[in-house]
């Protein structure tokens, strides 16, 4: 439990910066990373003095004792329950005045009711966006959580093993998701992001969620997996051919992968998102590609599938900040994006950690375009 409270502990020095006295975290990543434990329907409240309360409902108080770090926790039958267990602690803590932060960029407008009620808090208490906060505490990586993405990596690997060797004509995109997600599954992945499998013209789709499509002999099929793995996720994503690709798709596959590891190799600490995506981008729009490129290739991986450091527009749209150069111990997925041609497109995607002198590339499946000659 002690790296939960040096968690806190790191929280609390940041929400002196951030001038706030307290936080109340809703989200479930926010509250794992702090508490050990996160789930839907409940809430932590941090104060800046390092008090932590749980709320959670009744039927889970017995199994958060057993699994979170904290100082209180108290039960609640239903919504109206929550609102008078948060004013309780507001009470046990004292604080009748002063600012509290909230994820705005995770709560809808009927939940961020709730924590605002009159009921819920104190009048002289107001509010203040605590995404930025959250997102600094958790972008360093520390050696435990590299060794649980490491490991998540690994069950992404057996993931897309699984899938590749399940490949053959006529099988459908969501029974291939079926293999890749069981043998996730029996490799200890307790959850997934989002399985995205496409084939044939589907390729040139950015998020190709399966569909009953046959796969036919001629497709390129585009495999992208997420497993969560003891709270942490890996991304991985490579693009596969059952018969005989073309020569254009060869040439095309084989100049993702050398923008890919354009931007890999440069991925040390004291690069930037930008430098790492121009690397990228550069290959592929010198080889005459430049209007067949989608979307920003990186983003921040750890115990959600998609986090800080965010390219600036994608920063933007979560609620955060523009991302800061990077140091060592973030991780970051790189391949988030893709070459689409119109009838057909590739991607290729690994997770990676910053070093101080290099990359450190967690997933490992073998990037061959036809795996099975």
């Amino acid at each position: 439990m002690s790296i939960y409270r040096e968690r806190i502990k790191k929280a609390c020095e940041l929400m002196a910066r951030y001038e706030l006295d307290l936080v109340i975290l809703t989200k479930p990543a926010n509250m794992f990373y702090l508490t050990g434990d996160g789930r839907l329907c409940a809430y932590a409240m941090v104060t800046k003095d390092a008090q932590v309360a749980i709320g959670v409902p009744n039927t889970d108080v017995d199994d958060v004792k057993s699994a979170a770090t904290f100082d209180h926790v108290m039960g609640f039958e239903d919504e109206v329950g929550m609102i008078h267990s948060i004013a309780h602690f507001f009470e046990k803590f004292g604080i009748q005045h002063g600012v509290m932060g909230l994820e705005y960029a995770f709560l809808p407008q009927p939940r961020m009711g709730m924590l605002i009620h009159p009921h819920a808090k104190p009048k002289a208490v107001i509010s203040k966006d605590c995404t930025p906060l959250m997102s600094e505490l958790r972008l360093v990586k520390d050696k435990g959580e590299i060794e649980q993405l490491r490991t998540a990596a690994k069950t992404a690997d057996a993931g897309m093993k699984a899938a590749v060797e399940a490949l053959r004509p006529g099988i459908t995109e969501i029974q291939l998701a079926a293999e890749a997600e069981y043998a996730m599954r029996q490799a200890g992945a307790e959850d997934f992001y989002r399985t995205y499998v496409a084939s044939g013209i589907r390729t040139n789709l950015a998020h190709g969620v399966p569909t009953t499509k046959n796969i036919q002999s001629s497709d390129l099929v585009l495999i992208d997996i997420h497993p969560v793995v003891n709270g942490y996720a890996a991304d991985i994503c490579r693009t596969v051919c059952i018969g005989q690709a073309s020569g254009k798709q060869k040439d095309a596959h084989e100049l993702y992968i050398r923008g890919l590891e354009n931007a890999t190799n440069k991925a040390k600490a004291g690069a930037t998102v930008t430098e790492l995506e121009q690397s990228m981008h550069g290959v592929f729009a010198a080889a005459g590609h430049k209007e067949h490129i989608f979307g920003p290739p990186i983003h921040g991986i750890g115990i959600e599938f998609e986090e800080a450091p965010l390219p600036a527009g994608h920063a933007f749209f979560h609620g955060e900040k523009a991302p800061a150069p990077l140091k060592a111990g973030v991780v970051i997925a790189i391949g988030n994006c893709g070459l689409y041609t119109g009838p057909w497109g590739v991607r290729e995607e690994d997770t990676v950690v910053i070093g101080e002198e290099g990359p450190q590339v967690l997933t490992n499946y073998p990037k061959k375009l036809q795996p099975h000659q």
